[in-house]
């Protein structure tokens, strides 16, 4: 995921006027944001606030300052998301900020929310030659993804005006859902292609052991006689490897680019999902997590419980959400499959 970092803006032909002009630090790394407030970070239910822990370390970075000085040292931002937060999404907002002072328009931002076919018509939105009303319905976004679009929308908004780049990441639902029934082998050619050549199945031991849980915990539901254990997690490797491939991709075609990758939670746990999928493609790239945590003030250290879950863990005092309307009927087994966009696995 990490490139070359900068990319020049301009450049002054007047060698006279240049010296009277005071340019800005064109090296990333001696950017020095503004020093951090000495008052305790106050979480409302109203902005994100930049209460942040390191996630190995358990140092305290809160403060938007310290927050734009760690976006600022990479090439790839991960920040997770709870997908009905609003919160998150606006959090997601401030990074890709935070990456627009540093790195002018040489931003991509990576959405989990698209899949990959959908690229063409996300090129066109990005490009200003489709209203957002024509692309919410080309890309039929309540069936595509189903949450809220207003929530994204200032994302979307932030790419057209500032003339970003933008990715559709996901591997096709019925592709991911295929993999979770009857494997990876059962795969056509055109079903592969939207997955790098080799899918690893991830070894790292916590994050395969939060997979097994969330497969354990459809219990004896219908879903749960419908794929093994092990094309389950056959199907979520794919899943991330499938995006993960694709951000590393994009990086490779286009030098001295940063991508912002808009993902579930679930995606950049551990850094062993996506982030492990570009490093093992981009190696020398620097990239960055920030796992979105709910939480009702700031902590004074972060808890035992949220050690490693990624690079950074950022506190969010998400609003209560409303009481869920009364239980539906039971679905049937033909309904239910493995979809990025329904499943609460590691999405969200």
């Amino acid at each position: 995921m990490k490139l070359p970092l900068f990319f020049l803006i301009l450049v002054l032909p007047l060698a006279v006027f240049a010296k009277s002009v005071k340019k800005p630090e064109a090296n990333i790394e001696k950017r020095k944001p503004a020093k951090n407030a000495d008052a305790p970070i106050v979480l409302t239910t109203a902005a994100p606030n930049f209460c942040l822990f390191g996630g190995q370390s358990g140092k305290n970075h809160s403060g938007e300052a310290a927050f734009k000085s760690i976006v600022w040292k990479n090439d790839v931002v991960y920040v997770g998301e709870t997908h009905d937060q609003p919160l998150d999404h606006m959090a997601q907002l401030e990074a890709l900020k935070a990456m627009k002072i540093a790195r002018g328009s040489k931003i991509a931002v990576g959405f989990e929310m698209l899949n990959q076919t959908l690229q063409p018509l996300l090129n066109d939105y990005a490009d200003g030659k489709m209203t957002e009303e024509e692309f919410l319905a080309k890309i039929d976004w309540k069936k595509e993804w189903g949450f809220d679009f207003a929530m994204y929308k200032p994302l979307f908004d932030f790419i057209v005006q500032n003339k970003l780049r933008a990715i559709a990441l996901n591997v096709p639902k019925k592709v991911v859902g295929k993999i979770a029934r009857t494997g990876l082998e059962s795969l056509t050619p055109e079903e592969k292609q939207y997955l790098p050549e080799k899918v690893e199945i991830t070894q790292h031991k916590k994050y395969n052991e939060y997979l097994k849980s969330t497969f354990g915990g459809h219990g004896s539901s219908p879903m749960a006689k419908m794929f093994t254990e092990e094309n389950y997690l056959a199907s979520m490797a794919a899943w991330n490897e499938g995006m993960g491939a694709r951000v590393a991709d994009f990086l490779a075609a286009n030098p001295g680019y940063s991508v912002l990758v808009i993902a579930g939670n679930g995606h950049l746990l551990y850094n062993a999902a996506i982030p492990a999928s570009v490093k093992a493609r981009a190696k020398d790239v620097r990239q960055v997590s920030f796992y979105t945590e709910t939480a009702a003030k700031c902590p004074e250290t972060l808890p035992k419980e949220h050690k490693d879950l990624a690079n950074y863990v950022w506190y969010i005092n998400h609003p209560p959400k409303p009481e869920p309307p009364a239980a539906l009927p039971a679905l049937s087994t033909a309904t239910l499959s493995v979809s990025p966009s329904t499943s609460t696995v590691p999405g969200q």
